[in-house]
């Protein structure tokens, strides 16, 4: 991506000269030992990110929500391999290409280096999401140079990197991944964003643009974030006809042609996606089959465990900043949000960092010396021992986040992307031939992982035109015996069954009467989400003759 600042990331911006509280770089530059800055440059910097990033890949072990693999990496192997499921999404063309196609290209490097092994093909895309992820760290940091400082902007990425659901989220190939990264990187080059006094040349804009046109096109939902900060900037513009005319509309008109070309050539025919999308999930409440929430859950359950432990850290940030052009987006978004009946934690993620920036600078605060008057006691340098609150509030927050973030990572709902890996690793060995996922629609990932053309299925839940009528995913959860009996008339029998053990009670009879036996048995949760606990996933072949 390209960057219009020097290579020294803090010394070509001036931090927003209204905020007093946090001491410049030049401010203490007479007061500095000589020591090596890693992040003293965008290139030092963005390797230092992509290094945490891809160990964070590593360790994401878990399986989140079903988009990561059904609306991405399925339809990546598909356009790669010529196998895959697509969901019902894609018939109705409210799903753009463009997220999907970088995954393909993967996949693609991956097939002509040998290399798309039931390993790679389950670890490349999350540590191929890094690199994206890294760029997404290294914005924040420069944005916040640009608003308070380079003092701030350290603290805004130690928030960053050590939030527990930054670290279980952002190395995830949701397309909600993407538009986060998309959102730091164009809220940088945005004027109104940045202090008055900083400078904001019209190629700046332009750089904005684009960038808020690719997150719109990633998720037609971010353009939200963009309507608050367009007519922000239209507010604050000299010449707002040259910015409506010039440039929102020419970009607009841009990326979009090219992404309804990429669309038109993928889907066979004229699809507009953004129009399909606004209908499906605002116009009509298509989004409410999947599950709907009281209008106030951002605000009490859904962000305020996202950002967790910081949260105080973060109004205080706001309070002292009163930087209200960027916490007004924060409540704008969550606002906005709110009045959708569907909610899911992953659709506000491209506000946290920005919240977390905030944290970062109530942080920075605390690591300066103040006098009750607000004015620094001393110049502080880089010798001097850190008072003890920054070191109890770093305390807390380490001790708060990273179980969380491993727990989540590493534990919690790890059985359903175990069983798919352990599959892919047993098809190459020719002991199974197909597979019939017998569990909740979209518990697992499917061919993305398996990679392999046999036959496999699961539980249907594409949503009805008639409401009232359950899919064959809700029949089977009310009644996973009479189901299984009934569906057993129609099958070709598989050589695999996977279920989860809340099932696997209420069917032991009806395995072994039809010559099942259990073959593993994976670890999956210690406690329930929103159905029965579900602590395994268990894997039943059918017995030898």
């Amino acid at each position: 991506m390209r960057q219009r600042q020097s290579s020294t990331v803090s010394s070509s911006t001036k931090p927003n000269t209204t905020q007093n509280l946090i001491p410049t770089k030049s401010q203490q530059q007479d007061h500095k030992a000589p020591h090596f800055d890693l992040l003293g440059s965008s290139k030092n910097l963005y390797l230092f990110c992509l290094a945490f990033r891809i160990v964070n890949a590593l360790l994401v072990q878990t399986y989140f929500n079903p988009d990561e693999h059904w609306q991405a990496l399925e339809v990546a192997h598909r356009i790669t391999f010529g196998f895959g499921h697509l969901t019902w999404e894609w018939k109705e063309g409210i799903r753009s290409y463009l997220h999907p196609l970088l995954f393909a290209f993967l996949y693609k490097v991956l097939a002509l280096l040998g290399l798309d092994t039931p390993l790679f093909m389950a670890k490349a895309p999350r540590l191929f999401q890094s690199l994206f992820s890294a760029f997404g760290d290294l914005y924040l940091y420069k944005l916040s140079v640009i608003l308070f400082g380079d003092q701030v902007a350290k603290w805004a990425l130690f928030s960053q990197l050590t939030n527990w659901f930054m670290f279980f989220c952002f190395n995830r190939t949701l397309s909600n991944s993407l538009e986060t990264v998309l959102t730091i990187v164009s809220l940088y080059y945005w004027p109104c964003i940045r202090p008055s006094s900083s400078e904001h040349p019209v190629e700046s804009r332009k750089w904005g643009l684009i960038f808020a046109a690719l997150a719109c096109v990633v998720r037609p939902t971010s353009a939200i974030i963009w309507l608050y900060v367009g007519l922000l900037e239209l507010f604050l513009s000299r010449d707002k006809l040259r910015f409506i005319f010039l440039e929102v509309a020419p970009i607009g008109v841009l990326v979009l042609g090219l992404t309804f070309l990429v669309d038109r050539l993928m889907y066979g025919s004229w699809v507009l996606v953004p129009l399909n999308f606004l209908r499906f999930n605002f116009l009509s409440s298509g989004g409410d089959y999947y599950g709907t929430h009281k209008w106030h859950w951002y605000f009490t359950q859904g962000f305020t465990v996202m950002i967790f432990t910081f949260l105080p850290f973060s109004i205080a940030g706001i309070m002292q900043s009163k930087h209200w052009k960027l916490s007004g987006l924060i409540a704008w978004v969550l606002g906005l949000y709110s009045v959708l009946g569907h909610k899911e934690f992953r659709f506000v993620l491209p506000v946290l960092p920005i919240a977390l920036i905030f944290s970062g600078y109530s942080l920075a605060v605390l690591r300066t010396s103040f006098s009750g008057k607000g004015q620094r006691k001393k110049p502080m340098n880089s010798n001097d021992q850190c008072p003890a609150k920054i070191l109890l509030a770093i305390l807390f927050l380490l001790a708060t986040n990273i179980p969380m973030a491993l727990y989540m990572s590493l534990v919690h709902q790890r059985g359903t992307e175990d069983v798919t890996y352990y599959l892919s690793k047993e098809v190459v060995e020719g002991k199974v031939t197909d597979i019939l996922f017998l569990m909740p629609c979209h518990a697992t990932p499917y061919y993305s992982t398996v990679h392999r053309d046999l036959p496999m299925r699961f539980l249907d839940c594409t949503p009805s035109e008639e409401k009232g009528i359950p899919d064959e995913s809700d029949q089977f959860l009310m009644d996973p015996v009479g189901f299984a009996s009934e569906f057993s008339k129609k099958w070709s029998l598989p050589s695999h069954i996977v279920l989860f053990d809340s099932e696997e009670k209420k069917l032991q009879d009806f395995l072994v009467s039809n010559s099942f036996k259990e073959i593993k048995r994976f670890f999956h949760a210690h406690f329930k989400v929103d159905r029965d606990l579900q602590a395994s996933v268990v894997v039943y072949a059918l017995k030898g003759p």
